[in-house]
Protein backbone atom coordinates (compact mmCIF):
# COMPACT_ATOMS: atom_id res chain seq x y z
CA UNK A 1 0.00 0.00 0.00
CA UNK A 2 1.47 3.34 -1.04
CA UNK A 3 2.32 6.20 1.31
CA UNK A 4 1.17 8.81 -1.21
CA UNK A 5 -0.95 11.62 0.16
CA UNK A 6 -3.93 10.50 -1.93
CA UNK A 7 -3.55 6.80 -1.09
CA UNK A 8 -5.63 4.89 1.45
CA UNK A 9 -2.72 4.89 3.87
CA UNK A 10 -2.30 8.63 3.41
CA UNK A 11 -5.96 9.28 4.21
CA UNK A 12 -5.90 7.01 7.25
CA UNK A 13 -2.71 8.56 8.55
CA UNK A 14 -4.39 11.95 8.20
CA UNK A 15 -7.32 10.68 10.28
CA UNK A 16 -4.96 9.47 12.99
CA UNK A 17 -3.00 12.71 13.05
CA UNK A 18 -6.10 14.89 13.20
CA UNK A 19 -7.89 12.97 15.92
CA UNK A 20 -4.88 12.11 18.05
CA UNK A 21 -4.45 15.87 18.46
CA UNK A 22 -8.14 16.69 18.96
CA UNK A 23 -9.31 13.64 20.94
CA UNK A 24 -10.07 15.43 24.21
CA UNK A 25 -12.16 18.04 22.39
CA UNK A 26 -14.49 15.31 21.13
CA UNK A 27 -15.09 13.90 24.62
CA UNK A 28 -16.47 17.28 25.72
CA UNK A 29 -18.13 18.29 22.43
CA UNK A 30 -21.85 18.92 22.91
CA UNK A 31 -22.54 17.83 19.31
CA UNK A 32 -20.99 14.43 19.98
CA UNK A 33 -21.98 13.95 23.62
CA UNK A 34 -25.63 14.76 23.01
CA UNK A 35 -28.03 14.95 20.10
CA UNK A 36 -31.44 13.60 19.22
CA UNK A 37 -29.85 11.00 16.95
CA UNK A 38 -27.98 9.38 19.85
CA UNK A 39 -31.21 8.65 21.71
CA UNK A 40 -32.89 7.60 18.46
CA UNK A 41 -30.15 5.08 17.67
CA UNK A 42 -30.85 3.19 20.91
CA UNK A 43 -34.61 3.39 20.30
CA UNK A 44 -34.23 1.99 16.78
CA UNK A 45 -32.02 -0.87 17.98
CA UNK A 46 -34.59 -2.00 20.56
CA UNK A 47 -31.96 -3.90 22.59
CA UNK A 48 -33.22 -6.79 24.74
CA UNK A 49 -30.19 -6.87 27.04
CA UNK A 50 -28.29 -9.90 25.72
CA UNK A 51 -26.64 -8.25 22.70
CA UNK A 52 -22.96 -8.08 21.81
CA UNK A 53 -22.44 -4.68 20.17
CA UNK A 54 -19.61 -3.29 18.05
CA UNK A 55 -19.18 0.50 17.94
CA UNK A 56 -17.20 1.01 14.73
CA UNK A 57 -15.17 4.22 14.61
CA UNK A 58 -16.18 4.97 18.19
CA UNK A 59 -14.44 8.32 18.56
CA UNK A 60 -14.57 9.46 22.18
CA UNK A 61 -17.10 6.75 23.04
CA UNK A 62 -20.42 8.54 23.41
CA UNK A 63 -22.32 5.98 21.32
CA UNK A 64 -20.74 3.00 23.09
CA UNK A 65 -21.58 4.57 26.45
CA UNK A 66 -25.19 5.17 25.35
CA UNK A 67 -25.66 1.51 24.39
CA UNK A 68 -23.77 -0.08 27.28
CA UNK A 69 -26.59 0.03 29.88
CA UNK A 70 -28.97 -1.73 27.49
CA UNK A 71 -26.82 -4.64 26.22
CA UNK A 72 -24.54 -7.39 27.50
CA UNK A 73 -21.30 -5.80 26.32
CA UNK A 74 -19.86 -3.31 23.83
CA UNK A 75 -16.57 -3.39 21.93
CA UNK A 76 -15.48 0.12 20.93
CA UNK A 77 -13.13 0.19 17.93
CA UNK A 78 -11.21 3.18 16.61
CA UNK A 79 -8.16 3.93 14.48
CA UNK A 80 -6.83 6.48 17.02
CA UNK A 81 -5.32 5.29 20.30
CA UNK A 82 -5.82 8.79 21.71
CA UNK A 83 -9.56 8.47 21.07
CA UNK A 84 -9.66 5.06 22.76
CA UNK A 85 -8.01 6.61 25.81
CA UNK A 86 -10.90 9.09 25.91
CA UNK A 87 -13.38 6.19 25.72
CA UNK A 88 -11.78 4.48 28.71
CA UNK A 89 -11.73 7.72 30.69
CA UNK A 90 -15.38 8.45 29.87
CA UNK A 91 -16.42 4.88 30.78
CA UNK A 92 -14.66 5.19 34.13
CA UNK A 93 -16.38 8.52 34.82
CA UNK A 94 -19.79 7.00 34.03
CA UNK A 95 -19.18 3.74 35.90
CA UNK A 96 -19.53 1.63 32.73
CA UNK A 97 -17.91 -1.79 33.18
CA UNK A 98 -19.20 -3.80 30.20
CA UNK A 99 -17.19 -1.91 27.56
CA UNK A 100 -13.85 -2.84 26.01
CA UNK A 101 -11.73 -0.88 23.51
CA UNK A 102 -9.81 -2.21 20.53
CA UNK A 103 -7.42 -0.39 18.22
CA UNK A 104 -8.51 -1.42 14.72
CA UNK A 105 -9.45 -0.29 11.23
CA UNK A 106 -13.16 -0.60 10.38
CA UNK A 107 -12.16 -1.73 6.89
CA UNK A 108 -10.19 -4.69 8.34
CA UNK A 109 -11.92 -5.79 11.53
CA UNK A 110 -10.04 -8.29 13.74
CA UNK A 111 -13.12 -10.34 14.62
CA UNK A 112 -14.43 -13.74 13.55
CA UNK A 113 -17.53 -14.00 11.33
CA UNK A 114 -20.94 -13.80 13.05
CA UNK A 115 -19.51 -12.34 16.29
CA UNK A 116 -21.92 -9.45 16.92
CA UNK A 117 -25.67 -8.93 17.29
CA UNK A 118 -25.45 -5.25 16.35
CA UNK A 119 -22.97 -2.87 14.73
CA UNK A 120 -23.36 0.86 15.35
CA UNK A 121 -21.38 3.83 14.10
CA UNK A 122 -21.83 7.57 14.62
CA UNK A 123 -20.06 10.53 13.01
CA UNK A 124 -17.30 8.29 11.67
CA UNK A 125 -18.32 7.08 8.21
CA UNK A 126 -17.37 10.31 6.40
CA UNK A 127 -13.72 9.49 7.24
CA UNK A 128 -13.68 5.99 5.67
CA UNK A 129 -11.65 5.78 2.43
CA UNK A 130 -13.54 2.65 1.33
CA UNK A 131 -17.00 2.68 2.92
CA UNK A 132 -18.19 -0.26 0.85
CA UNK A 133 -15.37 -2.35 2.27
CA UNK A 134 -16.27 -1.28 5.81
CA UNK A 135 -19.92 -2.23 5.30
CA UNK A 136 -18.79 -5.57 3.92
CA UNK A 137 -16.80 -6.11 7.11
CA UNK A 138 -19.87 -5.25 9.19
CA UNK A 139 -21.86 -7.85 7.26
CA UNK A 140 -19.12 -10.41 7.89
CA UNK A 141 -18.92 -9.92 11.67
CA UNK A 142 -22.71 -9.70 12.17
CA UNK A 143 -24.87 -12.72 12.87
CA UNK A 144 -27.57 -13.60 10.31
CA UNK A 145 -30.56 -11.29 10.66
CA UNK A 146 -28.58 -8.87 12.85
CA UNK A 147 -28.69 -5.10 12.53
CA UNK A 148 -26.51 -2.18 11.49
CA UNK A 149 -27.19 1.43 12.54
CA UNK A 150 -25.09 4.27 11.09
CA UNK A 151 -25.68 7.88 12.10
CA UNK A 152 -23.77 10.52 10.18
CA UNK A 153 -23.93 13.76 8.31
CA UNK A 154 -24.98 13.04 4.74
CA UNK A 155 -24.51 14.59 1.33
CA UNK A 156 -27.10 16.43 -0.71
CA UNK A 157 -28.75 14.83 -3.72
CA UNK A 158 -28.30 17.99 -5.85
CA UNK A 159 -24.72 17.90 -7.27
CA UNK A 160 -23.89 21.62 -6.93
CA UNK A 161 -25.04 21.79 -3.32
CA UNK A 162 -23.31 18.49 -2.54
CA UNK A 163 -20.04 19.81 -3.95
CA UNK A 164 -20.30 22.92 -1.78
CA UNK A 165 -21.04 20.86 1.35
CA UNK A 166 -18.12 18.47 0.87
CA UNK A 167 -15.75 21.31 -0.04
CA UNK A 168 -16.61 23.02 3.24
CA UNK A 169 -16.11 19.79 5.18
CA UNK A 170 -12.72 19.08 3.57
CA UNK A 171 -11.45 22.63 4.02
CA UNK A 172 -12.22 22.44 7.74
CA UNK A 173 -10.85 18.89 8.19
CA UNK A 174 -8.27 17.34 5.85
CA UNK A 175 -9.21 13.85 7.09
CA UNK A 176 -12.73 14.23 5.68
CA UNK A 177 -13.42 11.85 2.79
CA UNK A 178 -17.07 12.35 1.87
CA UNK A 179 -20.58 12.86 3.20
CA UNK A 180 -22.41 10.25 1.15
CA UNK A 181 -25.98 10.91 0.05
CA UNK A 182 -28.84 8.79 1.46
CA UNK A 183 -29.25 7.23 -2.00
CA UNK A 184 -25.59 6.24 -2.04
CA UNK A 185 -25.83 4.75 1.46
CA UNK A 186 -28.80 2.58 0.55
CA UNK A 187 -27.02 1.32 -2.57
CA UNK A 188 -23.91 0.41 -0.53
CA UNK A 189 -25.99 -1.46 2.04
CA UNK A 190 -27.80 -3.37 -0.67
CA UNK A 191 -24.54 -4.45 -2.32
CA UNK A 192 -23.27 -5.76 1.05
CA UNK A 193 -26.38 -7.85 1.67
CA UNK A 194 -28.41 -5.55 3.91
CA UNK A 195 -32.02 -4.52 3.65
CA UNK A 196 -31.59 -0.79 4.25
CA UNK A 197 -33.72 2.21 5.11
CA UNK A 198 -33.31 5.84 6.11
CA UNK A 199 -34.78 5.57 9.59
CA UNK A 200 -34.40 9.16 10.82
CA UNK A 201 -33.38 12.61 9.56
CA UNK A 202 -32.47 15.76 11.43
CA UNK A 203 -30.43 18.95 11.15
CA UNK A 204 -27.00 18.96 12.83
CA UNK A 205 -26.74 22.60 13.90
CA UNK A 206 -23.15 23.83 14.29
CA UNK A 207 -21.79 27.00 15.84
CA UNK A 208 -18.95 28.16 13.60
CA UNK A 209 -16.24 28.90 16.19
CA UNK A 210 -16.53 25.64 18.19
CA UNK A 211 -16.80 23.71 14.92
CA UNK A 212 -13.45 24.95 13.54
CA UNK A 213 -11.75 25.01 16.96
CA UNK A 214 -12.69 21.42 17.83
CA UNK A 215 -10.61 19.96 14.97
CA UNK A 216 -7.90 22.61 15.19
CA UNK A 217 -8.51 24.09 11.74
CA UNK A 218 -5.61 26.44 10.81
CA UNK A 219 -6.33 30.19 10.51
CA UNK A 220 -6.09 30.31 6.68
CA UNK A 221 -8.70 27.55 6.43
CA UNK A 222 -10.96 29.34 8.90
CA UNK A 223 -10.77 32.54 6.87
CA UNK A 224 -11.46 30.64 3.67
CA UNK A 225 -14.51 29.04 5.25
CA UNK A 226 -15.84 32.44 6.31
CA UNK A 227 -15.36 33.66 2.73
CA UNK A 228 -17.16 30.61 1.31
CA UNK A 229 -20.08 31.09 3.68
CA UNK A 230 -20.31 34.79 2.86
CA UNK A 231 -20.23 34.12 -0.90
CA UNK A 232 -22.24 30.90 -1.02
CA UNK A 233 -24.76 30.56 -3.85
CA UNK A 234 -28.32 31.06 -2.69
CA UNK A 235 -29.15 27.38 -3.15
CA UNK A 236 -26.21 26.25 -0.99
CA UNK A 237 -26.92 28.91 1.62
CA UNK A 238 -30.49 27.67 1.84
CA UNK A 239 -29.53 24.00 1.88
CA UNK A 240 -27.10 24.46 4.80
CA UNK A 241 -29.24 27.12 6.50
CA UNK A 242 -26.23 29.46 6.73
CA UNK A 243 -26.84 32.36 9.14
CA UNK A 244 -25.22 35.82 9.24
CA UNK A 245 -22.97 34.72 12.13
CA UNK A 246 -21.97 31.62 10.09
CA UNK A 247 -24.01 29.25 12.21
CA UNK A 248 -25.29 26.52 9.91
CA UNK A 249 -26.78 23.02 9.73
CA UNK A 250 -25.52 19.87 8.07
CA UNK A 251 -28.12 17.27 7.06
CA UNK A 252 -27.99 14.19 9.26
CA UNK A 253 -29.46 10.74 8.76
CA UNK A 254 -29.64 7.42 10.55
CA UNK A 255 -29.21 4.58 8.09
CA UNK A 256 -30.48 1.24 9.37
CA UNK A 257 -29.77 -2.12 7.79
CA UNK A 258 -30.77 -5.71 8.50
CA UNK A 259 -28.43 -8.46 7.33
CA UNK A 260 -30.26 -10.61 4.82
Amino acid sequence: MSNGSGSPRGIKRSVQDQFDQAAANYRTSAVHARGEDLVKMVELARPAGHESVLDAGCGAGHTAIAFAPHVEHVVAVDFSEAMLAQVRELAAERGVSNLKTRLADVEHLPFAPATFDLVVSRYSAHHWPHPQQAIGEFARVLKPGAGLIISDTVGLEQPAQDTFLNAVELLRDVSHVRDHTPTQWLAMLDRAGFQGEIAFRWDVWLEFEPWVRRIGAPPPAVEALRWLFDHAPAESRQALKIQEDHRFALPGAIIRGTKR
